[in-house]
């Protein structure tokens, strides 16, 4: 098995092709959210972060990887979305974690879990990261849900940190602690 593929996607680095992809995903309002995003990205500094996406990435603390599905009857061979590893920590081994799965059409297909495992087995066999984190809204239950099914647990929570306009909410902070 590839170290970067599960049974129907398979993780590759960033391509200069990629980049209309990332800047129309970058620049949806309606997940804009999951990143705290509140402002557009112009193509230009799209185009020069794929340009740059080739960097060591613990000289750059960041990498993505684009998730491109393998083809079958149920669903066509596709990029889909991305996973990104962020503040990627040398010193102590930690990375945080982020995944969108863009095409609404390929959510809640498992693709997500399989980039997830394939993510996690990269940063724990290859990279030799002791751990891995990511950053969740309260109410975001299918992410939640991804994350705990995948070894992930709710170490802390941050109450009132998001400001959204119906309100403040509480942002759960979640842990992959792999064992030494």
């Amino acid at each position: 098995m590839n170290t970067l593929e599960g049974k129907d996607i398979k993780l590759r680095a960033i391509e200069p092709s990629d980049s209309n992809l990332i800047y129309k995903w970058e620049n949806d309002t309606a997940i804009w959210h999951a990143g705290n995003t509140i402002e557009p990205f112009s193509k230009h500094i799209i185009d020069r972060y794929v340009k740059n996406a080739h960097l060591d990435l613990f000289q750059s603390n960041q990498l993505r990887l684009m998730i491109d599905t393998k083809g079958n009857n149920d669903f066509p061979t596709k990029t889909i979305g991305s996973v990104d590893l962020f503040d990627i920590d040398n010193m102590h081994q930690r990375a945080g974690v982020g995944i969108l799965i863009a095409e609404k059409q390929a959510r809640n297909m498992g693709f997500a879990s399989q980039a997830l495992k394939a993510l996690i087995y990269y940063c724990s066999e290859v990279l030799l990261l002791h751990q891995m984190y990511c950053n969740i809204d309260e109410d975001n239950d299918a992410s939640i849900h991804l994350f705990r099914n995948n070894g992930f647990e709710i170490t802390g929570e941050k109450k009132d940190w998001i400001r959204t306009k119906e309100g403040w909410k509480t942002e759960y902070f979640l842990q992959l602690i792999f064992s030494s």
